[in-house]
């Protein structure tokens, strides 16, 4: 919100300071994530031990942040310079993740690459994990199911509910959220953060009905519905073997999966709306296609025992890979054939919605490109020359597509196959099978978080760096990254040449 109370002859803040004091306020939220678990010592008062990691690093973010954001107290905000956006999403999950990682590094019992992997699959809602949780305090597992809330629904976008200025809508759309759901952009964030807490309580209560305690069943219901897929049971959702979990699971992952201004219509009644969206329509078609499939594909293999049961493990796997979860249903999946993991590898790299908390190239670009294909096919059959619109349905109704969009969406699968391919091969190198390596990067890029046993707490260090990249790239999508990479080495390198050039000038004199 633009401050009126600007000093008289100061100018607006713009550019760098602009986007430090941005990094302030997000680092005293930081702040206040790292020191939030700090609340589940009332239940487990033996673990306050376990306090004096959180309590450190918490605290110097939260001054830190402070510090930083005081210039921007009762001055007018400027302007942010092309591209600056993308650094502060960037500069601000750069921060989430190493900061988060301090308490992970302060117990001793993991290096700073393993520290700073399960805080990138945290904040990414990806899943994957180095944390044996048959060992781990309560306090670390709920740690970990708050960096999935708050990495689902986007730093940003929680800044936008207090700070809302003529950039917000920018760094909204850099963050990931493409919709408005009100005309309001901090109304728009403070729904979305009330339909997200709203699915969680409902999740938790409904698993508590089903038989989990209350601690199981928070942490599953958040990642669930962040698709993150962090679970506190070694054996994630099979450990329960109970078809109401599993429904209840599959439901709150499609709903994590779904795009936010979609949800509004949905509980606003408006189901043509909600049905009508492309995505929610390729989300039902790929499940009762790819359902069958994966139960035939587990019978053929000797992966399951029944019909039944195979039906079973095939929905709740489709789902968890196509909502980019990550829970299982099922033991593992090392040595699976090559069929099943292909199947799956389709899925992740789908993904969920835009807008949603999912990952993957997302529904709504799959869709688009189907289309496209269609569209060029039906134009090479027909010999007329017939000028067509060609459009895809949204939430709130039809949007046209011209050439340039299509383009634009092409150009991101493109680039998305070549990171997944570069990743794929990395991962060859250290002489894991391709299928294997395919899978595991196709689930680090897409944030589902399935493991064929490659990631793992031994893994090498260059293992888990690239999946490191990966999950970031994937859950900032690739191009704000790279732009905001960009724009600051432009920055940095205008920034030097300045310098030297004043360096220069008073030599001379």
């Amino acid at each position: 919100m633009k401050n009126e109370r600007a000093g008289a002859g100061e100018s607006p803040l713009e550019g760098w300071p602009l986007i430090l004091g941005y990094l302030g306020v997000i680092l005293m939220l930081i702040g206040g994530v790292i020191l939030l678990p700090l609340v589940v010592l009332a239940a487990y008062p033996e673990e306050a031990g376990e306090a004096k990691y959180f309590v450190l690093p918490g605290t110097a973010a939260i001054l830190m942040g402070y510090m930083l954001g005081l210039h921007l107290r009762g001055r007018e905000h400027g302007r942010l310079h092309k591209h600056q956006d993308t650094v502060i999403v960037v500069g601000a999950w750069a921060l989430a993740i190493l900061l988060c990682a301090a308490p992970f590094v302060l117990t001793g019992r993991y290096n700073f690459t393993q520290a700073v992997f399960e805080c990138t699959s945290g904040w990414s809602t990806t899943g994957l994990s180095v944390v044996d949780v048959t060992q781990t305090p309560h306090i670390f597992l709920l740690y970990r199911s708050v960096m999935l809330f708050f990495g689902g629904v986007g730093l940003v976008l929680v800044m936008l509910c207090v700070l809302s200025d003529s950039y917000g809508m920018r760094l909204y759309s850099a963050e990931g959220h493409p919709d408005r759901l009100l005309p309001n952009l901090a109304a728009s964030a403070r729904t979305i953060l009330a339909i997200y807490a709203g699915y969680i309580l409902a999740g938790t209560a409904l698993y508590m009905v089903f038989g989990m305690d209350w601690f199981d069943a928070l942490n599953h219901s958040i990642a669930a519905l962040s698709t993150g897929g962090f679970s506190t049971r070694a054996e994630s959702i099979g450990y329960y073997d109970s078809p109401a979990i599993e429904l209840v699971t599959v439901l709150l992952m499609l709903l994590g999966s779904t795009n936010f201004l979609a949800h509004l219509y949905l509980l606003r009644g408006r189901l043509k709306n909600f049905f009508g969206y492309c995505e929610v329509r390729f989300s039902l078609f790929a499940t009762a296609l790819f359902t069958p499939l994966l139960a035939g594909l587990l019978l053929a293999g000797g992966l399951a025992d029944a019909l039944p049961r195979a039906v079973r493990d095939g929905l709740f796997q489709t789902v968890s890979c196509l909502t980019t979860t990550g829970f299982q249903s099922v033991p593992g999946f090392g040595g699976w054939p090559a069929p099943l993991l292909l199947s799956m590898i389709l899925l992740m790299l789908a993904g969920g919605g835009t807008g949603s908390t999912a990952g993957g190239i997302k529904q709504f670009r799959v869709c688009i490109m189907l289309k496209d294909a269609l569209w060029t096919l039906r134009e090479k059959l027909d010999h007329r020359r017939v000028v067509r619109t060609h459009a895809v349905r949204r939430p709130d109704g039809v949007e046209t597509l011209d050439w340039r969009g299509r383009s634009e969406v092409s150009s991101f699968i493109l680039l998305y196959l070549m990171v997944f391919a570069l990743g794929s091969f990395v991962l060859s190198c250290f002489g894991y099978p391709l299928a294997d390596c395919m899978f595991e990067l196709s689930s680090a890029l897409g944030t589902v978080g399935l493991s064929t046993g490659i990631t793992a707490y031994d893994a090498p260090a260059a293992v888990l760096w690239t999946e490191t990249a990966g999950m970031l790239l994937g859950r900032l999508e690739i191009y704000v990254v790279f732009l905001a990479v960009i724009r600051t080495a432009g920055d940095a390198k205008s920034g030097l040449l300045g310098a030297l050039a004043r360096v220069r000038k008073r030599g001379w004199k």
